[in-house]
């Protein structure tokens, strides 16, 4: 029997990198192995729901220090602006004496970490593991380079033979652009430093970009698959809201949009977003927070916009369960932030895929997944990083209208890669594989 690990884990403060490290955390338990889990405080009520095995995964919760420009109490990316992102990395770094004690406390074998660059010091400091692990894609690790880098140079020895970023993307680069500089950093550090590099994709869908970041790094690269949780078939579709509201239109008829928990946007192009969805003529699930300056989505729609759409089409600011909409047969078309873990479940779903990136990582996902792979459509933008409600219908309609020819060829190709994702054991194949390196990781430490 293989001897069994303890690991910790030190996330970035978002729940879009928490969640997944959480879910990582429920595989290595489901085998038998420790977790702790270092988070903030307030954190921990929100995220004790994902984690499967109590026993086996203690949280250890973290005092968020306070620094200037950060509001007081502030925890987690959910709790400020993206344009604060910066101050709540500075708090991040400022809890290290609190992991050193917690590491030293508990001697674990391995610690996973992502943005907290340092891991690797304390790592080394108590002779344990360290693990980069990194939950954007690898097309977008491939992309890293210094800041100031034009953005349509690639780096040295590109493995794709298409520049994925133009000129109109300067936007999702430059919103943050101290942020980006530190996460450049950070990352690029961490990789430096750690003893292995862990991805969360798949060969199938990005080899290349992971065989690209172990050359410039020199390390092994260990790929867990998309490390999506089970289906919880414990609570079905809430038949309040969505069931019965989705269940009056036929079949793959429903527009499904949802840009994620970080995205606000202002309320002109929050008005675009839902005239957009108007103008396509199908009936549309619209979950987005409110825009900016609005306390409710209701505040900030058109005017006359709720009464023509009435009865086909809604608004919603709050959470909604993801999976299970995307899984109603009435919904045929998702439009989406392509963030990571949406987009690999939509690629499990039959939803035609609408893309509208704000960030670079999406960016660049959005590029390999739109023409590289062909099986989405992107929503054009000017210069300044505007959509219009032309260019969102636009984009719909290319996929949702039955004599589309490019909607005829993204279905048919999300169909053959969604064939090869589903492969009876593939998943749960590369879990199995990660897990193994992880134990031979460990036992070249002890035998050191």
């Amino acid at each position: 029997m293989e001897p069994k690990f303890h690991a910790f884990m030190f996330p970035w403060f978002a729940f879009g990198h928490m969640i997944p490290f959480l879910h990582l955390a429920n595989k290595l338990a489901e085998k038998g192995h420790r977790v702790t889990f270092l988070l903030p405080k307030k954190a921990q009520k929100q995220l004790e729901h994902h984690n499967l095995f109590p026993d086996s995964i203690v949280f250890h919760p973290l005092t968020v220090p306070h620094v200037n420009g950060l509001p007081a109490g502030a925890e987690t990316t959910s709790d400020i602006s993206i344009s604060m992102d910066n101050f709540l990395s500075e708090a991040m770094d400022l809890t290290r004496d609190q992991v050193e004690a917690a590491v030293h406390a508990s001697r674990p074998d391995l610690i996973f970490f992502d943005f907290a660059h340092w891991i690797p010091e304390v790592a080394k400091e108590h002779m344990i593991k360290s693990v980069s692990y990194i939950i954007i894609s690898a097309t977008a690790i491939a992309h890293l380079r210094e800041p100031d880098t034009p953005l349509g140079v690639p780096p040295p020895g590109y493995p794709s033979t298409k520049v994925l970023c133009r000129e109109n993307d300067a936007h999702a680069f430059i919103t943050m652009p101290f942020f980006y500089e530190r996460l450049y950093h950070q990352i690029t550090t961490g990789f430096k430093k750690c003893d292995v590099i862990a991805l969360r994709t798949c060969r199938e869908m990005e080899g290349k970009f992971c065989d690209y970041v172990s050359h410039q790094y020199h390390k092994n690269v260990l790929l867990t698959g998309p490390m999506l949780p089970e289906p919880d078939t414990s609570k079905p579709l809430e038949e309040q809201h969505w069931n019965h509201f989705l269940s009056g239109f036929p079949p793959g008829s429903v527009i499904f949009c949802a840009l994620g928990t970080q995205i606000v946007l202002e309320k002109d192009q929050f008005q675009e977003l839902c005239l957009g969805m108007e103008l396509t003529g199908l009936p549309f699930l619209l979950a987005v927070k409110p825009p900016r300056g609005s306390s409710t989505v209701q505040e900030g729609l058109p005017e006359g916009f709720e009464e023509r759409v009435k009865g086909r089409g809604v608004v919603w600011g709050g959470w909604v369960q993801q999976p299970l909409i995307l899984s109603h047969p009435s919904v045929g078309c998702f439009v989406n932030h392509c963030g990571p873990g949406t987009i690999w479940e939509c690629l499990l779903s039959d939803c035609q895929m609408v893309l509208i990136p704000f960030f670079g990582d999406q960016v660049l996902f959005t590029r390999l997944l739109t023409e590289e792979f062909e099986v989405s459509v992107e929503v054009s933008r000017e210069k300044t990083g505007w959509f219009s409600k032309e260019s969102l219908r636009d984009a719909v309609k290319s996929v949702m209208d039955k004599d589309s020819d490019l909607g005829e060829l993204v279905r048919s190709n999300h169909a053959k890669l969604k064939e090869i994702l589903i492969s009876p054991g593939l998943f749960a194949g590369y879990v199995d594989n990660f897990v193994e390196a992880l134990t031979d990781l460990i036992n070249v430490k002890k035998h050191d």
